[in-house]
């Protein structure tokens, strides 16, 4: 019998966990090869590999431990692969030869895979003088626009999409520039940005005081923090970043205070990380640990939590030891520290089956107690291995157990620490698990609501034909595996219709017992005001999180889900579009397809001209398929029809079509072509050519900036009609994408910027 609990699950281990050899034969045969070959690897440093191999195969049987995908996927491979998710890189010199030496380690990071995070705090501002040189700076977004760049090449080279994390501090100068970046949709697009909060700009907010910009000593100018902090709430709100991290709350609470000082994160925002740290995440499984479900007996079985903590932070570790590192100075950080990111999945799921409802003050209470009885079992096996292996090397007892986090924790495991060391210097973390999540029987990820409790995705067959799929909550299975047809109990509610009050709760609830940080997206209804907005933010600073995201559907970000809900059912998420077709090429056209028409207006034309774009779905991937042009002015009607045929044609053959708009680009009018926003561009065809490009770019057919409003071509160019629906998954093409943990992720397929 199956281990695996929907079809969706067995097709993301057979996608991205299942080890192949290089011409795609399968080498685990069954899931249990996969967790065989996991324990294996992980138990080779052991002295007895022999006898951990078994306790290890036990915790992953049954999906109960889910290690980080980057475990899962390499551990046991023999290839050279980190099984570190990501990293904080070096901080970032103020000068040209050490920034472009952080680039280079950025680059080699990147192309094992791993998501770097960087703090761009320590460039001096735009404008201020180079010394030496007779030359103004030009600014740490500059320097961000070549991070960007080098992750875009990193990724048209075939690696893996690597997510990346910018950080500024409030108090730089260049810091309402960073606030307002991703205002250009073109710019930073391989970027996560976070404002770096600090406890007096807080206190700022809080009393309308005047709030100096300074950098190396010197008072740029002065701003009111309140305006600061508004604009900050309002850039978020229209177009989801930057977040915020209260920087020196995550300082105050470091158990490594007295050895480190931290400035930025991983992507995601749940391992705030120093110079060179990496994070090795891994997951209970809440559900699979919850007896009893849906009855008046139900509840968590904390005897066999603690054991399988116990068991998973041996496992992760021996990780630390298993791994390659991309760079030595990474590896010397780990091992030096060897902190470790623990934490959960599922939470919603068991709430549910227990009773609870998410985002009740009594969920928030039992959040807290398992999050306790979590980090009680961590730091007690940690002490184990102390005594079994050794301390970390940086360990130094008094300073360590007088960090904020410490402060809190048991006195018996203080003792303990106190008298025996411990092994692994920080231990929880609440890391996005979308991906694991759908693998292990879609549990609700990490600490997130159950975002819907149904849905259909249309998954494509061997023999081309398409089918139609219902994916289902694991609690949702759960109880109508119980109870049948039974509408569900009024504790049920989704992501869609919880209050962002609710979300802010249950992270500070969980945030309590987590010495490292969470990943959690605050997803906040299209239509909540600004200044309910901004107090989601209040919020979570007043209730002790270490940052906030969220995630508003707006005209800009687009709203790609939607939930309907008959009468006693289970509320269930269409998707718009996104049909997944297999055809063999040259392609034949279906009935409908779907697209974009883009309005073009050429200074030298009295009309505009019209270009539609319309797509198909190939082998899980969306690009273009066809391409009409239309316009009142009859000079162009022959090479318009003629155009469009022949593009088309190209398009329908497949292969590599982007020299298309590269050809287009190139076309000179001998008659003149003309000037837009100071630029010369050289044709109408190189206008065509531009909007083609952007429409690649849109679609994820191709990494770049695109067209957009501000780069060449300089065309005037407009979306016609349609409400803005956001990126479709550059993995499988459907517009399936939602914002979970602070990580995009498909609901079709399981892809996970962040995973």
């Amino acid at each position: 019998m199956s281990p695996f609990a929907a079809p969706i699950a067995e097709q993301i281990w057979d996608m991205k966990y299942r080890l192949k050899a290089a011409d795609g034969t399968p080498i685990d045969t069954t899931v249990q090869d996969s967790w065989h070959r996991i324990a294996a690897a992980l138990a080779v440093v052991e002295k007895d590999p022999a006898h951990w191999t078994p306790r290890f195969y036990a915790a992953l049987e049954g999906f109960k431990f889910l290690p980080a995908g980057r475990i899962t996927a390499g551990a046991g491979t023999g290839r050279a692969v980190t099984l570190f998710n990501c990293f904080v890189m070096g901080t970032v010199p103020d000068n040209m030869g050490g920034i472009f030496d952080g680039l280079k380690e950025a680059a080699l990071t990147m192309q094992q895979g791993g998501g770097i995070g960087y703090d761009f705090s320590t460039i001096r501002p735009k404008g201020a003088a180079v010394m030496g040189v007779a030359a103004d700076a030009s600014g740490p977004l500059s320097f961000m626009d070549v991070w960007d760049a080098m992750c875009r090449t990193i990724m048209s080279a075939g690696s893996r999409r690597g997510a990346m994390m910018a950080t500024m501090r409030c108090d730089h100068p260049d810091i309402e520039a960073f606030i307002e970046a991703k205002k250009d949709p073109a710019r930073l697009r391989m970027f996560n940005l976070s404002v770096l909060i600090t406890d007096p700009f807080m206190a700022a907010v809080k009393a309308d005081a005047p709030w100096d910009l300074v950098f190396g000593g010197k008072i740029y100018r002065t701003v009111q923090a309140r305006d600061l902090w508004t604009r900050i709430m309002r850039n978020t709100y229209d177009f989801a970043e930057p977040g915020v991290i209260f920087i020196d709350r995550i300082n105050a609470a470091n158990n490594l205070n007295y050895c480190e000082t931290i400035a930025a994160t991983n992507p995601c925002g749940e391992q705030p990380l120093p110079p060179y740290g990496a994070c090795l995440l891994g997951s209970i499984n809440l559900p699979t640990l919850v007896a009893g479900a849906f009855t008046a007996q139900a509840g968590l079985d904390v005897a066999a939590l603690t054991d399988l903590v116990t068991v998973a932070v041996r496992m992760m570790d021996n990780t630390v030891d298993a791994s390659r590192f991309p760079l030595p100075a990474q590896e010397a950080e780990a091992r030096a520290k060897r902190r470790i990111g623990l934490g959960v999945t599922g939470l919603a799921d068991a709430l549910l089956m227990v009773g609870l409802r998410y985002g009740s003050a009594e969920a928030a209470q039992q959040t807290e107690d398992w999050m306790h009885a979590i980090a009680r079992a961590a730091y007690l096996a940690s002490v184990g291995l102390a005594r079994e292996k050794g301390m970390f090397p940086l360990f130094d007892a008094e300073p360590y157990l007088a960090s904020g986090t410490m402060q809190g924790m048991d006195a018996d495991v203080r003792e303990a620490i106190r008298e025996h060391g411990i092994r692994n210097a920080l231990l929880t973390s609440v890391a996005p698990t979308g991906t694991i999540s759908l693998y292990a029987g879609n549990v609700s990820s990490g600490i997130e609501p159950v975002f819907a409790y149904a849905y259909s995705r249309k998954v494509l067959q061997k023999d081309g034909s398409r089918t139609e799929e219902e994916v289902v909550d694991y609690a949702v299975r759960l109880w109508r595996a119980l109870r049948g047809d039974a509408p569900l109990p009024d504790h049920f509610v989704n992501a869609q219709t919880l209050p962002p009050l609710d979300h802010v709760r249950m992270q500070a609830a969980a945030q309590k017992w987590v010495d490292s940080s969470i990943s959690k997206t605050i997803n906040c209804p299209e239509d909540i005001s600004f200044d309910d907005f901004s107090q989601v933010y209040m919020a979570a600073w007043d209730q002790g999180c270490k940052g906030c995201t969220t995630y508003r559907p707006n005209a800009v970000t687009g709203s790609v889900l939607t939930v309907s809900q008959a009468e006693g059912q289970v509320p269930k998420v269409t998707t718009e579009g996104a049909e997944v077709v297999y055809l063999s090429e040259p392609l034949d056209r279906p009935q409908a397809l779907e697209g974009q028409t883009y309005k073009v207006k050429w200074p030298v034309s009295e009309h505009a001209i019209y270009i539609t774009i319309n797509d198909i779905i190939i082998a899980g991937h969306r690009r273009p398929f066809e391409v009409f042009i239309n316009s009142k002015n009859m000079e162009h009607f022959a090479w318009t029809v003629a155009l469009t045929r022949m593009i088309s044609a190209v398009f329908r053959r497949g292969g590599d079509i982007s020299f298309v708009v590269e050809e287009l680009k190139a076309v000179f009018d001998p008659r003149g072509g003309a000037w837009m926003e100071g630029r010369y561009v050289p044709s109408i065809l190189a206008a065509i050519g531009g909007v083609i490009e952007q429409h690649l770019v849109s679609i994820g057919f191709i990494e770049g900036e695109g067209l957009g409003l501000k780069s060449d071509p300089k065309a005037e160019v407009m979306v016609m009609g349609g409400a803005p629906r956001g990126a479709s998954c550059p993995n499988c093409g459907s517009f399936d994408l939602r914002m979970v943990e602070g990580c995009k992720t498909c609901g079709s397929c399981g892809h996970s910027k962040c995973g």
